[in-house]
């Protein structure tokens, strides 16, 4: 699949730079664009089928999620993802998710443990599908249902910000067989116990999640690192 076909929105919808920002975000996450990789107005445009004011405001808002950089005298690219940045968004979703997980076992209730079994059925069926950006947005709907049972909503404002190098990081992370548990396996233990109602056993498993994933992305983004190096 080309890039072009990948991108063409035949039939703008009224909600136009959403549906650009949602194309360019996912293309960027899924590698369609690597990193460093320059991002042209032009060619966009055609790929696209819209306006520069709309590709020049869907790469300023990709800035401000961390996916893209502008460059003094080279323009838009994808940016650059290390370990550093990583460990910090690492750090920050271990202190949110955490807070969060315990708060919503402590509230748990038959509603919200009947729309967390259902969003986890979501991203179940999600890690079967070929489109990687439907996984992304379940997985985002099912820590979306923990922050709501929490009454986080501000933390979830600050982990939505992020998404976009949370999705970045989760796609690396989901390539690499040396897990020491499958990621489903991770969902369906936090998801067991926020609806348990023990909120130390909640802590700890989005811990366990988090040290795995995050094991993972600090040995492939060393790895990329040493192979420029050569």
């Amino acid at each position: 699949m080309t890039t072009a076909s990948l991108l063409k929105i035949e039939h703008p919808p009224a909600t136009l730079r959403d549906m650009v920002q949602e194309r360019m975000r996912d293309a960027i996450i899924e590698g369609h664009f690597k990193p460093g990789e320059r991002l042209v107005e032009r060619p966009l445009c055609d790929q696209l089928g819209v306006s520069r004011t709309v590709v020049r405001e869907t790469i300023r808002y990709l800035e401000a999620e961390g996916l893209v950089q502008i460059l003094p005298g080279r323009g838009p690219i994808v940016a650059l993802m290390n370990w550093d940045d990583a460990r910090q968004i690492y750090d920050i979703r271990k202190m949110l998710e955490t807070a969060a997980a315990r708060a919503c076992a402590q509230n748990m209730t038959k509603q919200r443990a009947q729309s967390l079994q259902a969003a986890l059925r979501s991203l179940k069926n999600a890690f079967g599908s070929a489109e990687t950006g439907s996984l992304f947005r379940a997985t985002s709907q099912f820590y979306a249902e923990i922050f709501e049972g929490a009454g986080h909503h501000v933390a979830w404002e600050v982990v939505q910000r992020l998404n976009g190098r949370i999705s970045r990081l989760r796609r690396m992370t989901l390539s690499c067989v040396e897990r020491e548990r499958s990621g489903q396996d991770h969902m369906q233990a936090i998801c067991d116990a926020v609806i348990s109602g023990d909120a130390d056993a909640a802590a700890q498993a989005v811990t366990c999640h988090l040290k795995d994933t995050s094991r993972i992305a600090e040995h492939l983004l060393a790895a990329e690192t040493d192979g420029k190096a050569l």
